[in-house]
């Protein structure tokens, strides 16, 4: 996909996340709005996948440490054709397969159960370790919140990969600088950023995460760094894409009503 095509795609799942989250009267939208170029670049550019085979071996992965980002991974899966898009209409409802959380057992397409944070890069450490032990070619991809930093396992698991050298892994931070409490830096300040991953052994590149050269650009140089992992700090907005939830904490975990819906609808359905 060119970029406008990646653009347009993002702008309609944008869309079907306002509208799952505003059905289920619950749900995150700011970091999955946040997040939204990003996932969408990895499935529809880069990333080695197939709806028809969701459990593939040689398959690519995707770790989604952010758990709460569900209905962005949800939205992007259905556009991808693992599930029908319909079936978003039934985000956390009781018995739905679109738990509030992703669950690998119960949604095709999903690579592994997150949802406590920290967790997701140890679990995308020991599936590019799998896959170098294999003798695969597959890439592991680990989406990580920049509030999730303040979780010591984080860290454990950074100095894991880089002892191991896990080359088939790439890292990528939604850094939109906001938390569920409040601004990261107040919370648990994590700066620098930078400096602090490229202590710990990583490769390093920092980006526009709504700019889809810088996105592709790291990314396809991400695959050819050898003998260490790399970690992209991707640079944010939460909530982009709707103005009046732009960089506003009050949107990390918070459903719009009808009327708040429309209007998102409405400037979102402008961008075409």
């Amino acid at each position: 996909m060119d970029k406008s095509e990646l653009a347009e795609k993002a702008r309609n799942i944008r869309m079907d996340v306002l509208k799952m989250v505003a059905e289920a009267k619950s749900g995150h939208p700011g970091g999955s709005l946040s997040a939204a170029d990003i996932v969408t670049a990895l499935y529809f550019s880069v990333m080695k996948v197939d709806s028809s085979r969701p459990k593939w071996a040689d398959r690519d992965r995707l770790v989604l440490s952010k758990g709460h980002a569900s209905p962005l991974l949800y939205a992007v899966l259905a556009e991808k054709g693992f599930f029908p898009k319909e079936d978003l209409k039934t985000f956390r409802k009781i018995d739905s397969r679109l738990q509030g959380h992703p669950d690998m057992e119960k949604t095709r397409g999903v690579d592994a159960s997150t949802g406590s944070l920290g967790q997701g890069l140890s679990i995308a450490n020991g599936m590019a370790l799998a896959g170098r032990l294999d003798k695969k070619e597959y890439r592991v991809f680990a989406l990580l919140g920049d509030g999730e930093l303040g979780e010591g396992q984080i860290w454990e698991a950074a100095m894991a990969a880089a002892h191991y050298k896990l080359d088939n892994l790439t890292a990528i931070l939604d850094y939109n600088g906001l938390q569920i409490d409040g601004f990261c830096k107040d919370i648990m300040c994590s700066s620098p950023v930078k400096e602090k991953w490229e202590a710990f052994g990583w490769e390093v590149m920092e980006i526009d995460g709504h700019n889809y050269d810088e996105i592709l650009t790291s990314l396809g140089e991400a695959s050819k760094v050898k003998r260490k992992p790399t970690i992209i700090i991707a640079h944010t907005v939460k909530g982009k894409g709707v103005s009046y939830m732009e960089n506003q904490v009050g949107w990390h975990g918070k459903a719009p009503n009808e009327e708040q819906l429309k209007e998102a609808l409405a400037e979102l359905e402008g961008i075409r």
